[in-house]
């Protein structure tokens, strides 16, 4: 019987916890600024970390839990899909995602 309770109050534990764990993804267009930011999060390097972080607790989140790079087809509908007018002087933007967390 003990085993039962224990297992119930177990479950309930962790139900409560999940409830309360918010999670946000963000998608960010990523624009070479000249400081290796975008480099980092594109790339997964260890510098992304630091940055993905910052970026979530400006967004009043605790962490980063993930980021990325995300190409227009992971977005549907969410990005034009006319190339042309996302590219200026060459440059096409590309994008960022960061899932953060409470």
């Amino acid at each position: 019987m003990r085993s039962v309770i224990a297992a119930t109050a177990i479950a309930v534990l962790m139900c409560g916890a999940a409830a309360h764990a918010e999670k946000r993804l963000f998608i960010l267009a990523s624009q070479p600024d000249g400081y290796g930011v975008d480099n980092c999060l594109a790339a997964g390097a260890a510098c992304g970390k630091t940055v993905a972080n910052s970026y979530c607790r400006s967004h009043s989140f605790a962490q980063a839990d993930s980021f990325r790079k995300v190409s227009r087809d992971d977005i549907t509908g969410a990005i034009p899909t006319d190339v042309s007018a996302s590219c200026k002087g060459g440059n096409c933007d590309h994008f960022v995602a960061i899932q953060c967390s409470r």
